[in-house]
């Protein structure tokens, strides 16, 4: 069987591997799509070379259906159509309810290998069954779906709210979208013309703050109040910069992108509006069935997230187009 492996360096080999014979409580799974995430980009730029495995096989946003399943296994059976929230916690305490967050949880296709390969072989309980009427294409988004189900659960966001999602990339997007369908008024700020024309296209209300003042257009926009929820999703110094400007009195702060360095963060916002903040990383169960729920209603353009489908022996060059990133939102890799 085929696989792609990153071997460093921005090097991808499309090779052959052997397909893993599912043990006890595993299963093994035909993959269908696989979508290519900023943090598959951030490894391909060799970011994280001191956590793989060379060649590690990436990959963590995928669909497919089950080949065989090992010993014990009941929650699936083989044909049903499956994605996987792929979070290793086979070595964490049993006991932990936060296992999704734990010391020892390993993160499939990073610490371990992934998807980007025809057969993969999994722990079972990390599958989650598909209905019928979903298709594979889109199953591939329902890990990135998830991560916004998660954000937007946290948020305890309310329908009638006022929420502002800071940055328009993929999550930004799916955060943005998840937001408007729980019933909130969501305005997305975004520096890339790009992704301000596609929200625009979606029928959000997208500013570039290079271009308008993103704290007068809410303020017009809530009649002085501010915002209920700011999602800060850029992981930037200008994201963390602008978080606390816009909450209105006891507002909530959901921090969803990956700060690489730390950012300074006006602590009196905090003191003098009451404010709450709160991180938000990964997933749970819940989120990845309220993800795929979702998903199969059809009220998500999750046609318009995809900008373009390639086969797996394509997957450098779909690197490549998403590094340029310039017109791109969601590339998924077809097997």
């Amino acid at each position: 069987m085929k696989a792609a492996f990153y071997e460093g360096n921005k090097s991808i080999r499309l090779g052959e591997c052997i397909a893993q014979e599912p043990k006890a409580g595993e299963v093994q799974l035909k993959v269908s799509h696989v979508g290519i995430c900023g943090t598959d980009l951030h490894i391909y730029h060799g970011a994280m070379d001191k956590r793989v495995t060379f060649p590690q096989i990436m990959g963590h946003e995928m669909s497919g259906t089950v080949a065989a399943i090992g010993e014990g296994v009941s929650n699936v059976k083989v044909g049903d159509p499956v994605t996987v929230m792929p979070l290793d916690t086979t070595l964490c305490d049993a006991s932990d309810p936060y296992k999704h967050i734990a010391k020892n949880m390993k993160f499939m296709g990073i610490d371990t290998p992934g998807a980007f390969q025809d057969f993969w072989t999994v722990p079972a309980f990390t599958l989650h069954k598909l209905p019928k009427s979903l298709s594979l294409k889109h199953g591939a988004l329902l890990e990135p779906l998830a991560v916004a189900c998660h954000d937007v659960r946290l948020a305890e966001l309310k329908p009638g709210e006022d929420a502002v999602v800071l940055g328009g990339g993929p999550i930004g997007m799916l955060v943005a979208l998840v937001a408007r369908a729980t019933g909130a008024n969501v305005t997305l700020s975004e520096i890339s013309p790009f992704r301000v024309d596609f929200a625009k296209s979606l029928g959000l209300d997208a500013i570039n703050p290079k271009e308008k003042d993103i704290q007068a257009h809410l303020q017009e926009k809530t009649n002085g109040q501010g915002a209920d929820v700011v999602f800060e999703v850029t992981g930037s110094a200008a994201g963390a910069q602008t978080m606390t400007t816009l909450p209105r009195i006891r507002g909530r702060l959901v921090v969803v992108g990956i700060a690489p360095t730390p950012h300074p963060v006006d602590l009196f916002q905090f003191f003098w509006k009451e404010l709450v903040m709160k991180g938000a990383r990964v997933y749970e169960d819940e989120d990845f069935e309220a993800a795929i729920k979702l998903a199969d209603s059809g009220k998500l353009p999750l046609d318009k997230i995809i900008t373009e489908t390639k086969p797996l022996e394509e997957a450098k060059a779909a690197f490549e187009r998403m590094e340029k990133g310039a017109d791109v939102m969601k590339i998924v890799l077809e097997l």
